[in-house]
Order: structure tokens, then sequence, then C-alpha cells
């Protein structure tokens, strides 16, 4: 059997001498489509940062593809809420890809063949070749998140964390990013952790969920998480889980 791509053994971690989660012990399997749920505030940022390598575990063993968390991993692609470069919005779409490569080296990868032709990969994964060309901040909420994803993309990353990626989006917006992670996942095999407030249009796709349940990490099939009663403590209001006759899943909060 394959490596779990994230494996903890009691992990607990604090901030500012506060614990934020602890006795976490659970294993994330390579290949898997994972949803991370729950309330501002529970640990899901956590989560990601330890995994990053930027929050170190305060107790216990955390590996990441087998090793300790590092800053940099390029196993690791991230696709985060929001693009920290100044003036992004500016940027061409093709050369803010290619900053997944580049980094910090502004201007010196565009003539790089090998580095052009990833970023021509990258975008093709994502079905975003028609507006490479044009500005960040010229195309819509959704082309947008697909360059952000082909940028994740571009290292051929073993593991795609996404944060928050259908904020701002419509529904047709969330159906699209949602089908385009889903098809990452079949066809190359990455390792999706999809961070989200909303299960509903996930659930078509994912096979797994985690959550932080009474202080501590916890991660379970789709169908087991997805129940009312455990949705209902999760998040500290009245969640039901309806299940349709064609097999179809959906929540709501009363």
């Amino acid at each position: 059997m394959n490596p779990p791509v994230v494996s903890m053994r009691d992990v607990a971690v604090s901030r500012g001498g506060r614990t934020i989660w602890s006795n976490a012990t659970l294993d994330i399997p390579q290949g898997s489509f994972s949803a991370v749920i729950g309330p501002n505030g529970s640990g899901k940022s956590t989560f990601v940062a330890m995994v990053l390598g930027l929050l170190k575990p305060s107790h216990g063993q955390l590996q990441v593809f087998g090793k300790d968390p590092e800053v940099g991993n390029r196993n690791i692609g991230l696709v985060p809420q929001n693009h920290t470069l100044d003036n992004a919005s500016a940027v061409l779409c093709r050369d803010l890809v290619g900053l997944g490569v580049m980094g910090t080296r502004w201007g010196l990868g565009v003539r790089n063949k090998a580095i052009a032709g990833a970023v021509d990969e990258a975008l093709a994964a994502v079905d975003a070749t028609d507006y490479a060309d044009q500005r960040y901040g010229s195309v819509s909420g959704g082309q947008q998140q697909r360059i952000s994803i082909a940028q994740a993309l571009i290292t051929r990353p073993k593991l795609l964390i996404l944060d928050e990626p259908l904020a701002g989006l419509d529904l047709l917006g969330q159906v699209d990013i949602v089908e385009l992670v889903h098809r990452i996942n079949h066809d190359r095999g990455v390792t999706v952790l999809f961070v989200t407030h909303d299960l509903n249009p996930l659930l078509a796709h994912i096979d797994s969920v985690l959550y932080v349940l009474d202080g501590r990490p916890q991660f379970g099939p789709t169908d087991e998480v997805v129940d009312s009663r455990l949705l209902t403590r999760l998040y500290g209001t009245s969640v039901q889980v309806t299940r349709a006759a064609d097999g179809c899943i959906f929540t709501r909060t009363e």
C-alpha cells in the first residue's frame, strides 16, 4: 500500500500559549478528494499551515509524504484565498502562472523555454489558454480561480490544497471550479484538500471529510461524516442532511 500523504500521530498544536487542537491521529490517503470543513476558528487554517510546514506541532508526529513538513515543498500546490502579490490585477495571467515556478525572480523566467512550456501546460490543464494573455484583473472571478489553480499545478504537485476557492463565485462558477478540481484529482491522481464553508457543491465528488470536533481533528468517509447529528454538533446550529431518491445528498440549515 502507498504511504499516506498526510499522517498524524497524537498531534497537538498551540498558538500564543493556547492549545488550538490536540489528540489528532489520522491518515489522508493518496489520491483522495477531501473537504476540510468547520466553523470559523475551528482550526482549518492551522491544519493547512502545519501541512505546509509553516507551523510545527507542539506534541506528536506529523509527516507529509513520509517526511517532516517543509516550507516550499514542490509536491504541494496551494491555491490561497487571495493573491498577496502587489498589483496582481495588472499582471498578465500567463505571467502570474509563471510565478509558481519563478517566485520572486520576476521577469527572469519569461524567456526560459522550459518554464514557458510548463506555463502553457498548466494553462491548458485548467482550460485557461484563451485568456492567458489578458490581465488578471480583467477576467472573471471564475477565470481568476482557474489561473490560481494553474499556478498551483505548474510544479506538478502530488497534493493540491485549495483555501476557500468558491468564495465570491456564483452557483455556476462554483460548479465549474469543483468539476475542474475533480477532473484534476481523477485524471492526474492528485490528492486534494478542499477547504470550504459549504459542502453542497462538493458532495457529488468528495470521498472523505476532515473536520475538527471537540478540539480534535478527525477524518472519515463522506457517508459517515455527512450526518445531521454530527454536522449539527460541529457547527453549533441545526443542520439537516437530505438524501434524494436519485442518490444525491445535500445539507441545509434551519
